[in-house]
């Protein structure tokens, strides 16, 4: 269990607060006993109005009056706090999460932006915690950058990777079912996703079959060896609010059987669990017997939402063996792996 006392609330700061997964992060720090948000940044549209006159709250919870009060900023270092949680765009996440690293920020993002450079941890705390050793290469003095995966690589790479280290995995396809959540605010239009699956996310098959590579590949010294996998992806966005499906086939590099299998998931354990981090599920990965399950409206909150459901696991005629996952994107997928990702930064001492 992880021993050290937080005497004061680490304070952090949120770019991008006022999207959905910005929305995501303040609804889960409200409360943290570990992190204290002391400013909110956005986009020079809405920096200087209060956070309640800028934003289009989607929460299920209330928005308390604490943060709705406070007054956001632009995305300047310039501003008190220890951890940026990046939610921002794109298209400006790479440079600005460099200036506030370059400040002695440690940047945990939710961004693609900087995922495949070869100094920065693309962590799953289960999975890879010595990635994190990477960060020690890097070149901006006191702060760091640390990303976590694209949403469904996270639920992926957790289901895949016990199965690597018991058996190995020669190759796997993929095929995804993601809620319209995935897409922010406002969207895909209700016209295109009502009554309808649109078989395309712009370089979403692409993020799947390069990132479970270098999550579960290994750690040496100053580099990541990527793990030798083919993984073959087609994405399709479907008429569901929150939670991605993946069907999975794969072909594993020695024999198991079905029992092994359900086994070695059900069993999984991780760092996180091991030192009862805050956010970390007491169970990172549940097997569902139901033929029926998972289910995104029955399944997708297992463990406020940080926990993967799989089910049907059952012979593949093509490969070897075939199944169904499914994890929350926002949460686990986005910033709620962000904060667990925090909190082992926290517990390895970096912060």
């Amino acid at each position: 269990m992880f021993n050290r006392k937080i005497d004061k609330k680490i304070p952090v700061v949120i770019l991008g607060a006022t999207g959905m997964v910005g929305q995501r992060f303040i609804e889960l720090l409200q409360g943290h006993p570990w992190f204290e948000i002391v400013a909110l940044a956005a986009s020079e549209r809405s920096a200087g109005k209060k956070y309640s006159q800028a934003v289009q709250w989607k929460m299920s919870t209330p928005l308390s009056l604490d943060i709705s009060e406070m007054v956001l900023l632009p995305c300047d270092p310039n501003m008190p706090g220890r951890i940026a949680f990046s939610a921002l765009d794109s298209d400006v996440a790479g440079d600005i999460e460099k200036k506030f690293a370059n400040s002695g920020f440690i940047v945990v993002s939710n961004c693609r932006n900087h995922r495949m450079d070869a100094d920065v941890p693309l962590l799953v705390p289960e999975i890879n915690p010595t990635h994190l050793n990477l960060v020690r290469t890097q070149k901006y003095g006191n702060g760091m950058i640390v990303t976590n995966p694209n949403c469904v690589v996270i639920g992926l790479a957790m289901v895949l990777h016990p199965l690597a280290a018991m058996w190995g995995i020669e190759t796997a396809h993929v095929t995804t079912m993601q809620a319209i959540s995935g897409a922010g605010y406002p969207g895909v239009a209700s016209l295109d996703i009502i009554d309808n699956i649109i078989p395309f996310i712009a370089a979403e098959e692409e993020k799947i079959e390069l990132e479970p590579k270098k999550i579960l590949g290994s750690f040496h010294k100053t580099h990541i060896e990527p793990y030798n996998i083919v993984i073959s992806a087609q994405c399709n966005r479907v008429p569901v609010m929150d939670g991605h499906m993946a069907c999975v086939s794969l072909k594993l590099k020695s024999k198991a059987t079905h029992a092994q299998i359900v086994d070695c998931w059900n069993t999984f354990q991780g760092v996180p669990q091991t030192l009862k981090l805050p956010s970390a599920p007491q169970n990172p990965l549940v097997y569902m017997h139901e033929e029926s399950h998972p289910q995104p409206k029955l399944h997708r909150m297992a463990e406020k939402g940080m926990s993967v459901s799989i089910g049907r696991l059952r012979a593949c005629p093509a490969l070897e063996w075939k199944f169904s996952l499914l994890s929350h994107n926002t949460i686990r997928g986005a910033a709620g792996g962000a904060i667990l990702n925090a909190e082992l930064i926290v517990a390895e001492g970096l912060v």
